[in-house]
């Protein structure tokens, strides 16, 4: 049984964790920024040590992305900052580490699902302090470290696109959703459990990467389209560009991640997101 130390533990992620947890044989400490602030790493050193902590999964990040626009010192202290603080401790006292990190590390100019090892070019402030995160990880001699990349992540919990859209399908005859950004939802359960599913089996030299969203493609568009039939709202959705619909900052247009390792590493198969979405929606 390992002590396992979650970070993030309120977030949309972390939650799906905590829900999870009780199917796997291990002692969770889950953290949030009241109980464990990592932008510290004296106080994570303390921590560490009074639980007896010997794995660490980092799901704590700054993913406002707009706000990020204006916010770059929050965005860098918990994407960059605190990464640095945990890899350290991991190192002290030789912790294995799930880092995760996003889409956003890519300008979106490819064509092709981008592979782990693609090159990250990031054009917002969100996904530069998520990239200096990644850097950390990646230029570091430690083992046992796994590197996960996402999109789109959303939940029952916490705010996310989809309760966005039932809140405006529900109040709304019609809305307008970009349909030239394109990527995969990825429903937060589905993530953790490849995380948890993951614990065990992270043995190795240095670091790996994987990308695991959701199986699929589709725009925000067609994920908006989905969510209305899906609950049967009347509301329609009109599609826009990303020139009529100005954001503080700049978003990817194609962010599809390639998930060969992924799916050659997990021995479960990954669910179409369309599918995952029926389940979540379930619950709202």
């Amino acid at each position: 049984m390992k002590k396992i130390l979650i970070t993030g533990a309120n977030g949309q992620l972390g939650s799906e964790i905590s829900f999870l947890s009780k199917e796997y044989d291990h002692q969770f400490h889950f953290t949030d920024y009241e109980e464990l602030d990592i932008t510290n790493c004296e106080e994570i050193e303390i921590f560490v040590e009074k639980h007896n902590i010997d794995f660490i999964v980092n799901c704590a990040a700054y993913t406002a992305v707009d706000r990020a626009e204006s916010d770059y010192i929050t965005s860098d202290n918990v994407n960059f900052l605190a990464v640095k603080n945990l890899l350290s401790t991991s190192s002290k006292y030789k912790l294995p580490l799930i880092h995760i990190s996003t889409d956003y590390v890519f300008d979106g100019k490819g064509y092709k699902p981008y592979a782990t090892d693609d090159s990250r070019n990031p054009i917002n402030v969100y996904g530069l302090t998520k990239k200096k995160g990644e850097d950390l990880i990646l230029k570091s001699d430690l083992d046992n470290l796994m590197l996960i990349r996402t999109s789109w992540v959303y939940s029952d919990i916490g705010n996310n696109f989809v309760k966005t859209m039932l809140r405006l399908g529900a109040e709304k005859e019609s809305i307008k959703v970009i349909d030239d950004q394109v990527g995969t939802p990825t429903y937060a359960r589905d993530l953790a459990k490849f995380i948890l599913d993951s614990i065990p089996k992270i043995n190795w030299n240095g670091v790996k990467i994987f990308h695991f969203t959701n199986e699929g493609v589709c725009s925000w568009f067609d994920f908006a389209k989905a969510i209305m039939e899906i609950k049967g709202y009347n509301c329609k959705v009109l599609p826009i560009s990303t020139e009529d619909y100005p954001t503080p900052a700049k978003r990817p247009n194609y962010s599809v991640l390639d998930k060969r390792e992924t799916r050659s590493f997990y021995e479960k198969e990954i669910p179409y997101w369309r599918d995952s979405l029926e389940k979540c929606l379930k619950l709202l």
